[in-house]
């Protein structure tokens, strides 16, 4: 039956919902990149808290979220801002869930890596933002997953210039166990962030960012680069000593970043693979196999609802992620940890809705479409 959506205009246009999804199955592990998905926390609907305070998660199905990536081959990104951190989820929840996903990682053979960060503060000396630090990195290699090295609010709060960057990223660099992932998070992310590296401009914060991983080669597995700016990541991956990866991060260009040229490749850190987790799987099969083609015909065609999903404000994705995650029935309601769920208007949602319909992301159309329904009655357009 057809739908009658609202668009940006506040005009209800007509919309045939798909019948059938895209058949997509678990299949072996990548060969020619490392991928990972930025995953996305479950609420617990029924607990009685407001936004503000601390986050209740419903842990059976967060897990169960996390195995559904893991039957496809990805990794997982943990506790990321895909997780909502800094937006609902503190650093006590954050704890747990690293804790919880790597036990579960282990018992399924799933591999994980885990965001560092410092978001027991808000700001402190320098002394106090590596202490932060280094209570997470203890958390995550205490629970025996890969360390993100996540950019730090207090930090840039903090910082007096790139000095104070290298000083605290070589601290923690010297004493991780193993190398780490530094994340390079843009402001349109997370607004709190702007001047990372000690600059607003964005060549004076490449070099820092690059010195610091040229003092550092061996303790660096990899940079995750979410700046949004294609051919800046391009120039960036280059600039890298041998054996550093560079994981792209941009939710608007990922496919020809991930393609590469004759020159390199990115591999993926992405929160877009959340919902797209087995159609970007499938590609990246195809990839390995040297087909380029075909990888860019299976995941060019998701730009457009990657896009909209991360439009400005960039840093209200997660909504959209979370509202596929329901109507794919990965979960049986549309609530955020903070309330969140209140963050894009009902336009922006049916579009994400007709988007991901379109390419075939539901495994059950028909659930989608009747979740769909019940969420236009609740806002009162009447079908």
């Amino acid at each position: 039956m057809t739908l009658r959506l609202p668009d940006a205009n506040g005009a209800l246009r007509a919309y045939e919902p798909r019948t059938e999804p895209l058949t997509l199955t678990p299949g072996s592990a990548f060969t020619s990149r490392t991928v990972f998905s930025a995953a996305h926390v479950v609420a617990d609907p029924y607990a009685d808290t407001t936004p503000d305070g601390p986050a209740a998660v419903d842990w059976d199905a967060t897990l169960a979220f996390r195995r559904h990536l893991w039957s496809h081959g990805l990794g997982v990104a943990e506790a990321m801002d895909t997780a909502q951190r800094g937006m609902g989820l503190d650093w006590a929840g954050a704890a747990e869930l690293i804790r919880r996903s790597a036990a579960e990682a282990k018992a399924c053979g799933g591999r994980i890596a885990c965001g560092v960060g410092t978001d027991q503060l808000t700001a402190g000396t320098l002394a106090e933002v590596r202490a932060a630090y280094e209570e997470q990195l203890a958390v995550v290699e205490e629970s025996g997953a890969q360390a993100i090295l996540m950019a730090s609010r207090a930090l840039a709060a903090t910082a007096r210039g790139p000095e104070d960057y290298l000083e605290v990223y070589g601290h923690l660099l010297r004493q991780a166990a193993e190398p780490v992932v530094l994340h390079w998070l843009g402001p349109m992310f997370d607004p709190a962030l702007e001047g990372y590296w000690g600059s607003s401009d964005l060549d004076a914060a490449t070099g820092t960012f690059l010195e610091v991983i040229a003092a550092h080669p061996d303790k660096v597995d990899g940079i995750k680069v979410s700046l949004l700016d294609a051919q800046r990541e391009i120039d960036l991956r280059r600039r890298l000593p041998q054996g550093v990866r560079c994981y792209t991060g941009d939710d608007f260009n990922y496919p020809e970043l991930i393609a590469g040229d004759e020159q390199g490749f990115s591999h993926a850190l992405l929160g877009i693979f959340d919902p797209l987790g087995p159609l970007a799987a499938e590609a990246v099969r195809v990839l390995d196999t040297g087909n380029t083609e075909g990888f860019r015909a299976l995941l060019d065609p998701t730009v457009e609802l990657s896009r909209h999903l991360f439009q400005a404000p960039t840093r209200f994705y997660k909504t959209g992620v979370v509202f596929l995650a329901w109507l794919a029935g990965h979960q049986s309601h549309f609530t955020m940890v903070g309330g969140l769920q209140s963050a894009r208007s009902l336009p922006h949602l049916a579009r994400a809705y007709e988007l991901a319909d379109g390419l075939g992301l539901f495994p059950d159309p028909k659930l989608a479409e009747e979740r769909m329904r019940n969420l236009l009655s609740l806002y009162g357009v009447n079908q």
